[in-house]
């Protein structure tokens, strides 16, 4: 029988876990996490931290909303499930698909449901390739994303992803995925180039890899507002007002990742319209229930649905959904984050924070091991270098990254290491003395981990 009391040694016999060493986990262990409160977690030692990180990008509410509390257990008195297929419906898929379109940056047509950003994606990607059948052009497929872009694991989403972790030893990328440019100013500038030069630069290599590969066989261009999990990348000066229009010329629809970036993490609703984006097609997630349940949407428009629609008419359906799609309880929960958002003045508050946010952040430019800190909004990051002047980076064996992060936790403050790069993403419930107190605990992890690196 299990021991709560014996949860590492439990953990290790039993939990097969994601992105892990797992030759390590052994040795190392898990950390478990029991309770959560506001912006702080709890773990079985009853050691307590300040969620940095919002956990996955995703708990935007913090870890003890009882608003959403109480619309999940009242919705599951209700109707605790109930599908989606063959034209079944509830009153609140009915109602949050109404709600998503209205908050959306562009106009949009219809709202499809799935459980994840990596479902979204995907079906984003069977979508687009349905439509070009739909409207007579079957040779066009192929999707374009970007090198270091995070799209999900799923085969398809994790081809998208431009990250060698999600490729290698997976046999992926599928066929039809290509890849171009990372818009990382700071890494992959020229001498003297701008960051509009650099923009230009990048949406001139995406009209000639087009051209390269045959305008006639390319889909969709995939494309995170921010890359988050790639290391938190905004993109440089003008970059999608010259991308777009590379993709109107060539007739290749844009889809928007919005599944770290949405609900007010970049200072507006959707990080679509801090940069001027105009997609055909939204994935949207991890904010959309503040992770309080498993859901995540497609929007399309117009453009998009009505040769879909048309083509499963032809064939008798469209051929695609999951089991809990439109999820009466994650739609109720979804449903009562939105409210909050929108009833609580969430972005906002995140408004009035991001000068704070900024001038605690630019206080570490010019440190001993930091090259670069970048971000928008309230998604930021600090890369580590061994030598920031010459841009040399650590020694992989140093793992200077998940050393800092692990000094975080003696110093009760998570945050994420992607790679030597720092990730901080708070809820977007933070207070300005919370952020204080972020901000005092990195100041001594900073300061241990430059006393203890070398």
């Amino acid at each position: 029988m299990y021991d709560p009391s014996e949860n590492a040694a439990a953990d290790i016999a039993a939990h097969f876990h994601s992105f892990t060493n797992l030759a390590a986990h052994p040795e190392v262990g898990p950390l478990v996490i029991t309770k959560g409160d506001g912006v702080f977690v709890e773990d079985d030692k009853g050691n307590r931290y300040l969620e940095a990180v919002s956990a996955l990008w995703c708990a935007s509410l913090g870890f003890s909303n009882e608003r959403l509390a109480k619309a999940g257990s009242d919705a599951l008195r209700g109707l605790p499930y109930y599908h989606t297929f063959t034209g079944r419906s509830n009153p609140t898929v009915i109602e949050l698909a109404n709600k998503l379109l209205s908050v959306a940056p562009v106009p949009m047509s219809k709202v499809f449901f799935a459980n994840s950003g990596s479902e979204a994606n995907d079906s984003a990607v069977k979508m687009i390739w349905y439509y070009h059948n739909a409207i007579g052009k079957p040779e066009k497929k192929k999707i374009i994303a970007r090198l270091n872009a995070y799209h999900g694991v799923t085969v398809a989403s994790a081809s998208l992803s431009g990250l060698v972790t999600n490729h290698r030893d997976f046999d992926l990328p599928i066929a039809n995925i290509l890849h171009v440019d990372c818009p990382h100013y700071f890494r992959y500038a020229e001498p003297g180039e701008s960051e509009e030069d650099f923009a230009t630069r990048l949406a001139d290599n995406l009209e000639k890899r087009i051209l390269a590969e045959g305008p006639d066989t390319v889909a969709a261009f995939f494309a995170e507002p921010v890359m988050g999990a790639g290391g938190v990348i905004p993109p440089p000066a003008t970059y999608f007002e010259k991308v777009q229009k590379v993709l109107a010329k060539y007739d290749v629809l844009l889809v928007a990742d919005e599944v770290v970036c949405g609900y007010g993490r970049t200072g507006e609703m959707f990080g679509s319209t801090t940069f001027g984006m105009k997609p055909d097609i939204l994935t949207t997630a991890k904010g959309l229930s503040s992770a309080y349940a498993p859901i995540s949407a497609v929007m399309v428009n117009e453009k998009v649905y009505a040769p879909i629609a048309r083509n499963s008419g032809t064939i008798g359906t469209f051929g695609h959904g999951f089991t809990y799609s439109g999820h009466p309880v994650s739609c109720a929960i979804a449903l009562e984050t939105l409210k909050i958002y929108e009833e609580d003045n969430v972005v906002g508050h995140v408004q009035s924070l991001i000068p704070q946010f900024w001038k605690a952040l630019r206080s570490y430019e010019g440190r001993k091991y930091v090259g670069e800190v970048r971000g928008v909004g309230l998604v930021a990051a600090i890369e580590l270098y061994a030598d920031p002047k010459n841009r040399t980076s650590f020694d992989p064996a140093a793992k200077a990254g998940a050393r800092l992060v692990e000094i975080g936790l003696t110093q009760g403050l998570i945050v994420r290491a992607l790679g030597d790069t720092i990730v901080f993403c708070p809820p977007l419930i933070i207070t300005a003395e919370e952020l204080d107190e972020l901000f005092a605990c990195f100041e001594r992890t900073m300061a241990i981990f430059e006393e203890t690196i070398g």
